[in-house]
Formats: C-alpha cells, sequence, structure tokens
C-alpha cells in the first residue's frame, strides 16, 4: 500500500522482486523471492507483509525524534556498559512510545487486516521481525541485534509490537556491532516484517546451514531442530536434535544422512496468553525427549528446501552463497516452513587455511560439551548470571553460564573462552563465538558447578567434537598453513583419518583422499560395546554390563541397528568429507585383549599370550567366534555405500597372512553383499606380513591394491614386538631389511598391475622416508594430516 506520494509503506512478500531489495532491507525481501521464485522447487513459506524503510524513517522524523537518537547513540562510548545501557534504553523508549504515522499505520492495518481474511481468522496470529539494511551483509551476520516478536494477534498488539521492532535497531548489542564494524548508525534502517504464524508450538523448529558451521566445509547441511518455537534454539536454550546431510550425494538421489544426534530438549517454548505475544516454557516429557523431532524424511524435505535456497542465492551473487536458514513446522496441517534465510558470513569470507591448534599437555578434564571453533583458549573463570554481571566482566576472562543472551554482545568480544551449559552448534553463543574466533563448548550440563568462579582453565575446541575444560593453564601451539601457498607433491599425498570429527577440516587439504581410515576409533569411541554382544546379548552374564548396553541401544530398533547406525555414521562423515577422493576403510583390526575391554568383550575373547601376532584382523572374520561381528560391520558398509550414496568408499582387509584366508575373506564379503567389483566396489589389503611381500603377485589377484603397514612390517621383518619397551631401540622403519621388503612389494605389485600406498608412520615422521619411497615410484603415501604439509614441501623442494 502507497501514501499519498505514491511512496510504498507495505509490500505483500509473495509479490516482491529484487527491486524491491533496498526498501524491504534483507531477510524479509528473501522470504518475498523464495515465494516468488522457488515455490516449484518445493521451498514454502508463511505468507505475510512486510513495511518499507520508508515507514520507518516516516516513523521517526514525523515523530521529531530522527536527529535526537542518532546523535544520542553516537556521542557514546559503547565500552561504558553502564551509559550505553542507560542511553540505549532512553532512545528505544522514545520510538517505541511515538505513533505511528497515520498514514503508516492506515497502511499497516489494512495488510493485516488481508492477512487474516486469507487465514481465515478474525485476527491472524502473526510473528514480527526486523529486517536491517545492513543486516546480513557478507562480513557481518548481525544475527540476534534485533528483537523478534511471536504469537501477536490483534491489530492493537501488532501496532505497539511494530513499534518495538522499530526500536530494536537501538539494542545494546546492535550499537556496539555496528560501531565495531564501522558502520554509520544514520546508514541503517529498517523494515518490520509481518508473517503468519507458524503453530511450531505444538510441533518442532529449529535452524538449518547449508555448510558445516565449524569447518566452514560446503558440501553438508546441518540442521537443528527442538520440540516448540524455534526461539529457543536460537537462543541455545535447549540442547537440540542435530541432523547433518551431504549435499552432492542427495542431488543425486540418495538418502544421505550422515549423522542423527539426539539431543536432550528438556524444554519447549509456548504460547501463554493469546493475542498478547506472551510465550512461557514447557518441560518436555521423558518420551518425546527420546524421539528426534524430525523423521528421516523431513530432515530430506528440509535439506533439500535448504539446497534449492542456497542454489537461488549463488546464482542470483554469481558466486557459491551458504545460508543461515530458520524454519518451523506447523503442528496443525503438519507441513514445513521455511521462517528466514540470510547469508552465512563467518566461513563465507574466509581465507584457504588450516589452522591446527594441539594441547600440549594434559589435565584433569572439568567439563565436556560440543566444540565450536576449532580453537584453544585458557582464562580465569567468571560466572555470568545475567547482564547485571557483565560490567564487571575482566577482558581475557572465560565466560561461562546457563546460556548467552543477544545482550551479552559487548563482553563477548572480549572473552578468552565461552563455555554454557545449554545450547548446539546454532545457537547464538556458537555464531558469535566463530564470528569472533573464540573457542566455545556448549552443552555441557553442568559448567557453572564444575568450574569454579576464578578457577584458571584452558578450553579446548581442537580435539574433534567433543569440546573440553581442562583445569589450570596448559600449553598448547598453533600453525597456520595457507592452503593455497602449498607446493604440489610429486607423490599424491592421503591423510590417515579416524575421528569423523575432525574430517571436514581435514579434508580442506590439498590431498588425494583417505589412505587409511581406522575403524576402531569409531567402534570404541561412538558404540563402546563389543559386536558380538549385540548380536547374542545373552552371553553377556555380568548385570551391570547387560544394563549399560540397554541404556545405550535405547531408541534403536535394535542392538544389531545400533551397532550399524554408530559405525555407518562414522564412515559416512569421513567418506563424505573427502567424496569424490577416495576413503580406504579398513575393517576391524582390534586384538583380542583390546576387544576385552568394551562392553560384554570378555564374554566373547580368548585370552592370549601374545595378541599381537594371535586372533586379530582377517582371521577373525570367517571364524565363528567373530563372524555375526564381521556382519555387522560389513552392514555398516553397504549402507555407506547404498543408501548414502557414498560410492568412494572402498574396504581394506588387515592381517592377511595367507592367500587362502584371503579367498575365505573376499567370500564372506561376497556372503553379506560386498563382492568385489559389484558397484564399483575395491577390495585391499594390508601388506604388513612378510608372506604378503614374497607372495604380492599372487595376492594381486586377490585384491584390488596394497596398503603397506609400516609399523607390523618392521615387527615381523625385525622380529621386534613393538609394544615391548626393552626392544625399543631396535625397532626402525627405516631398517634397510624393511626397506628392502618395501622395495620388493612395489616392484611386484606394480608388475602386476596394482597400486601400492603406505599408511604406517615412518614418512609422517621422517619426510626423508617420504623421499625413499617416492623415489621407488609408490603410488601414494597416507600421512597423519598435521604431517602432510611439511612432507609436501620437502617432496616437491628436494
Amino acid at each position: 500500500m502507497s501514501d499519498q506520494d505514491g511512496t510504498e509503506l507495505t509490500l505483500p512478500l509473495a509479490s516482491l522482486r529484487l527491486d524491491d531489495l533496498p526498501r524491504v532491507g534483507g531477510k524479509n525481501a528473501s522470504l518475498g523471492e523464495l515465494i516468488a521464485e522457488l515455490g516449484d522447487a518445493g521451498v514454502r513459506v508463511p505468507g505475510g507483509f512486510a513495511l518499507t524503510v520508508d515507514a520507518y524513517r516516516r516513523h521517526l522524523t514525523e515523530n521529531g525524534v530522527w536527529d535526537e537518537v542518532h546523535e544520542a547513540v553516537e556521542a557514546l562510548d559503547v565500552e561504558d556498559v553502564a551509559k550505553l545501557a542507560a542511553v540505549a534504553r532512553e532512545v528505544r523508549r522514545k520510538i517505541a512510545s511515538a505513533p505511528l504515522p497515520p498514514e503508516v499505520a492506515d497502511a499497516a492495518r489494512a495488510a493485516y487486516d488481508e492477512l487474516s481474511l486469507e487465514s481465515g481468522l478474525e485476527a491472524a496470529g502473526v510473528s514480527v521481525r526486523s529486517s536491517a539494511t545492513a543486516e546480513d551483509l557478507p562480513s557481518a551476520s548481525f544475527a540476534g541485534q534485533q528483537e523478534t516478536y511471536l504469537g501477536v494477534s490483534g491489530w492493537d498488539e501488532l501496532d505497539r509490537t511494530i513499534r518495538l521492532c522499530m526500536a530494536s535497531l537501538f539494542t545494546d548489542r546492535a550499537i556496539v556491532y555496528r560501531s565495531r564494524q564501522g558502520i554509520a548508525h544514520r546508514d541503517v534502517t529498517l523494515s518490520v516484517g509481518v508473517q503468519r504464524m507458524v503453530r511450531s508450538d505444538s510441533a518442532c523448529a529449529g535452524v538449518m546451514f547449508t555448510l558445516d558451521t565449524e569447518s566452514g566445509f560446503r558440501d553438508v547441511v546441518l540442521i537443528n531442530g527442538s520440540y516448540g518455537l524455534g526461539e529457543i534454539v536460537v537462543q541455545g536454550r535447549v540442547n537440540p536434535d542435530e541432523f547433518l546431510v551431504h549435499k552432492p550425494t542427495l542431488r543425486a538421489g540418495a538418502r544421505p544422512i550422515l549423522r542423527r544426534e539426539l539431543g536432550e530438549k528438556r524444554r519447549k517454548l509456548v504460547y501463554g496468553n493469546a493475542g498478547t505475544g506472551e510465550l512461557r516454557e514447557e518441560r518436555v516429557g521423558s518420551a518425546d525427549r527420546g524421539r528426534f523431532v524430525l523423521d528421516d524424511d523431513e530432515v530430506l524435505e528440509l535439506a533439500r528446501m535448504g539446497l534449492a535456497i542456497e542454489d537461488h542465492y549463488s546464482k542470483r551473487s554469481g558466486q557459491a552463497v551458504p545460508m543461515d536458514i530458520e524454519w518451523a513446522k506447523d503442528g496443525r496441517d503438519g507441513l514445513l516452513y521455511i521462517l528466514q534465510a540470510r547469508p552465512e558470513t563467518v566461513h563465507a569470507q574466509s581465507k584457504p587455511q588450516f589452522d591446527v591448534f594441539r594441547v600440549a599437555e594434559r589435565g584433569k578434564v572439568l567439563a565436556r560439551g560440543k566444540s565450536v571453533g576449532r580453537r584453544v583458549g585458557h582464562g580465569r573463570v567468571r560466572h555470568v548470571h545475567g547482564t547485571g554481571d557483565l560490567g564487571s566482566f575482566e577482558s581475557g576472562s572465560v565466560l561461562v553460564a546457563e546460556m548467552t543472551d543477544p545482550d551479552w554482545e559487548p563482553v563477548l568480544a572480549r572473552a578468552a573462552a565461552v563455555v554454557t551449559e545449554q545450547g548446539g552448534r546454532t545457537c547464538h553463543a556458537a555464531i558469535v563465538s566463530r564470528e569472533h574466533g573464540i573457542p566455545c563448548v556448549v552443552a555441557t550440563g553442568d559448567a557453572m558447578r564444575a568450574l569454579p568462579e576464578g578457577a584458571m582453565v584452558t578450553v579446548s575446541c581442537a580435539e574433534g567434537d567433543e569440546g573440553r575444560v581442562y583445569e589450570g593453564q596448559l600449553e598448547y601451539a598453533r600453525e597456520s598453513i595457507a592452503l593455497d601457498e602449498l607446493p604440489e607433491s610429486p607423490v599424491p599425498l592421503m591423510v590417515n583419518m579416524a575421528d569423523p570429527g575432525m574430517a571436514m577440516a581435514t579434508a580442506q587439504l590439498p590431498c588425494a583422499g583417505v589412505g587409511l581410515m581406522r575403524i576402531e576409533f569409531l567402534v570404541t569411541n561412538h558404540v563402546g560395546v563389543h559386536p558380538m554382544a549385540l548380536v547374542h546379548p545373552e552371553a553377556v552374564t555380568a548385570s551391570a554390563e547387560r544394563a549399560e548396553i540397554r541404556r545405550r541401544v535405547a531408541g534403536f530398533s535394535s542392538p544389531r541397528d545400533f551397532f550399524v547406525d554408530r559405525l555407518a555414521s562414522g564412515v559416512g562423515q569421513i567418506a563424505a568429507a573427502f567424496h569424490p577422493r577416495p576413503v580406504t576403510v579398513r575393517f576391524s583390526d582390534f586384538k583380542t585383549n583390546e576387544y576385552a575391554g568394551l562392553l560384554g568383550g570378555s564374554a566373547f575373547e580368548p585370552v592370549e599370550s601374545n595378541p599381537m601376532i594371535g586372533f586379530r584382523g582377517a582371521s577373525r572374520y570367517t571364524d565363528d567366534r567373530y563372524r555375526d561381528g564381521f556382519a555387522l560391520e560389513c552392514e555398516a558398509i553397504r549402507r555407506v555405500r547404498d543408501d548414502m550414496g557414498l560410492t568412494n568408499a572402498r574396504v581394506m582387509i588387515p592381517f592377511c597372512r595367507t592367500l587362502e584366508e584371503g579367498r575365505r575373506v573376499l567370500a564372506e564379503l561376497d556372503r553379506n553383499g560386498l563382492a568385489r567389483g559389484h558397484g564399483g566396489l575395491e577390495v585391499w589389503v594390508m601388506c604388513e606380513i612378510p608372506n604378503n611381500v614374497v607372495l604380492a603377485r599372487e595376492f594381486s589377484e586377490l585384491f584390488d591394491g596394497f596398503s603397506i603397514g609400516s609399523n607390523d612390517l618392521t615387527q615381523l621383518t625385525l622380529g621386534v614386538d613393538r609394544d615391548s619397551e626393552s626392544l625399543v631401540h631396535l625397532f626402525d622403519e627405516r631398517d634397510p631389511g624393511v626397506k628392502r621388503m618395501i622395495e620388493m612389494v612395489v616392484e611386484s605389485a606394480h608388475a602386476a598391475g596394482r597400486p601400492v600406498g603406505i599408511c604406517g608412520q615412518a614418512p609422517s615422521d621422517y619426510p626423508e622416508f617420504a623421499a625413499f619411497l617416492a623415489d621407488l615410484g609408490i603410488d601414494s603415501i597416507s600421512l597423519t594430516p598435521d604431517s602432510l604439509p611439511t612432507v609436501a614441501r620437502h617432496l616437491a623442494t628436494r
């Protein structure tokens, strides 16, 4: 609707076009585009209208407060927290208490009446959102700087809320944020978006990013969700469910849900008194807490919407634009809706750099949670219960709270680290911490109790998905590697991987794939139960172990499904991170004493005097004592390749002693749906036993390639137990005899047309050993990720 001069004061979201963007800021214009241009792609958004920036300007100018409020904030020292709060409060009061100009009010009321009529209601319930002209810039997200109001109903309440929303352009945090970004306050105006309320109070809502928020990896969609209104997820007041979906294989028609992580979801946000916009929190029952808020079909539907939105903005911008999206499910119609979409700003502007933080020592772990930021920091603990504690917060301290609030923005940038009891990786604390480059651990559950006020602690987010808070000030190192400056190695370099939490960051290295993925890490840390104990739980006699196994598998369709899901998720995350580069997944190679240490393991493992050369590797897979456990491993690989579409995952057999053993294992793979060559499946073998070298030509007839395990090959060539402290001085992979064995297998395998790589430790520790391998013509060298840059430089410059 326009005023008498033809200036448009409201615009229906459904009819917005690109040339409307300057008049309605960023986010809500995006909604208009989604309705108008992306409906055919399955993107569903609620209807509504936007008050243009012209309506905002007229509200301030016609009420005579434009110059007054800007002069007040321009004179502020934003580091003076008390003065900032007082001035900002008065500025907001002046804007919110002034009446809307008649023409603005008439236009807004007419648009609201039309929306109510379309909704079949006398007074539609709506959300009122800000959309500032400087918001969602490529270099600054302005996340949470202005206010959002939910569940507003009736014109009188909407009138009041529109003015409050306009006033929120001058929250304490927004003033500080603009000042630190160097954006003049007078250059920023605001439109107010009014959307039909999606009734997620009786369903669920959350946030979706079209990249990995920790590493910036672009090929996944990260979805967080919890019961009730989504504001509780954004604010970090709940530990939400988390889902991770792989984009390329989703586009190809697969169902690549890489990770499902059940959150606690202890509370939800719902409506209070009807029509007032008042909200209240309710506790979530234990049964609902034990279920995911979305089923697999809904997760995939949301991910497809995210792809459509990202594709749209990327095409419009002429470059890839990862997106930050809010979504909700309506409890009345059961449909999923997109509430807003804006560019992600933290990783979108980052340079191709690989930062490696290493904690040089270990201390007592005081708290654990989800890591945010891949960094390390230390300082003294400062508990923050509310805004009243901010004035005494000292720079360089570790901010510890139940959860953060957007009003704390002025002090968050001065913290050495942030630790919260609640929240997920897409909550306010996580977003702001990433933007300021500080480590953050969320969802600790008990940080306020576990971390005493004033205690010196070290906060580490550099050890995978789990963030840890250590007692004391621990030494740590940082190395920054400019990836675009690394020279190209004359030999393809790969990496050794075990922890899926590190995969997406590591995949940024210029490597040819994963030469060795050890699934033992996943079995130990993500499963923790002996596979046979899940197939035959009746054999576990200890009541405490049986109870713990039941606890771990709760929520899964069966104990078998628990193992398969956990293993497939871990393998899938690593395969997705490196896709389409090959990922070599080695089947389990625990020794019997290591297997016995798993829950229920002692019931299935023999006691051996020398497990290092005992019942391990290939010999287990066709033995009745482990055959059913191997079947679970195979089922997990099938899920990765067939369901997730990650056919870049290939498999490798460890410790295969004889040709006959190799044939039996291949037959067992075939029985478990992993026939060599079917669907392009490659089956490799570890070369770590002298017999593998001597009979390399014959082994070449059975397997698609060799990976030299120099640790075991050295042990068996020199006759040295690599676990023996007494013989440690004799264990050397550079021994002439070991090198001769490597030469022999490379020559024999190449003569048979098979590739040879190496995944042992020697080339990571000794760059000159990598040079020896390069001179042999080895096909690939797999290294620890932190050693790859050094080896690449050495091979390229020698």
